[in-house]
């Protein structure tokens, strides 16, 4: 098997106040810490960077630094996550050579993301089949109207708090991203776009440190971890 990877780390962090992917933690850059997870596994052949572009000098630098032994690409990310994750695709399946048959997505903003788990993922794809990294809800989930009002309750054991990467093969993921676009249709993840497709997508547990660093208070808590695991 052959894995492209793409990381989206194109956002302009409005709820943390400034950009995250290059804000230090744990002696790195945020971004540097998936890079390198995903340059140390074998399966992976390419990877795709989406940013910004003021940003894609020092992202270049980063990930020829992280990543030397992987075919890799820094791209301007798009208006919004979907789009960004489409010109990753696109520019995967352009790839010199024979490209990777598969792909995933990460969001750049989850630096605690493990090698086990990334290939827990893999192992379910298929043709026709994706997967995604998640944890089970352990929330009660209230449905509210425009005014808060409750409407319902849902039944949180069968509910599932979707992470990243999220997994297919590289010409499923390509088509229901283009299809989408065509259709003015707007998801905030590619797992919803690949069962809107009609596809087969298989949740694989996932851990509770793979959280997206969202706030500014996420980052002292991801940086604790990081730094645990170094000293391991």
């Amino acid at each position: 098997m052959s894995w492209g990877a793409v990381i989206v780390a194109a956002g302009s962090g409005q709820r943390f106040g400034q950009p995250k992917q290059l804000i230090d933690i744990a002696g790195k850059p945020m971004l540097a810490w998936s890079v390198e997870t995903f340059a140390a596994m074998p399966e992976v052949s390419t990877l795709v960077v989406t940013t910004e572009a003021e940003f894609v000098p020092s992202v270049e630098t980063l990930v020829k630094r992280a990543a030397s032994k992987l075919d890799t690409r820094v791209i301007v990310g798009g208006a919004e996550r979907q789009d960004s994750v489409r010109l990753a695709l696109v520019a995967l399946s352009e790839g010199a050579g024979t490209g990777p048959q598969y792909a995933f997505i990460h969001d750049g903003a989850r630096p605690m993301i493990r090698i086990e788990d990334v290939r827990r993922g893999m192992a379910v794809v298929a043709p026709g089949v994706g997967a995604l990294l998640a944890i089970p809800v352990v929330d009660t989930i209230k449905q509210v109207n425009g005014s808060r009002k409750v409407t319902g309750t849902l039944d949180r054991a069968k509910l599932w708090a979707a992470q990243t990467p999220q997994f297919g093969m590289l010409d499923d993921l390509l088509r229901v991203h283009r299809a989408a676009q065509t259709q003015g249709i707007r998801v905030t993840d590619d797992a919803a776009l690949l069962e809107d497709a009609g596809l087969a997508v298989i949740v694989v547990e996932g851990n509770a440190e793979n959280f997206k660093v969202t706030v500014p208070a996420d980052l002292a808590r991801a940086e604790l971890i990081l730094r645990e695991r170094a000293a391991v």
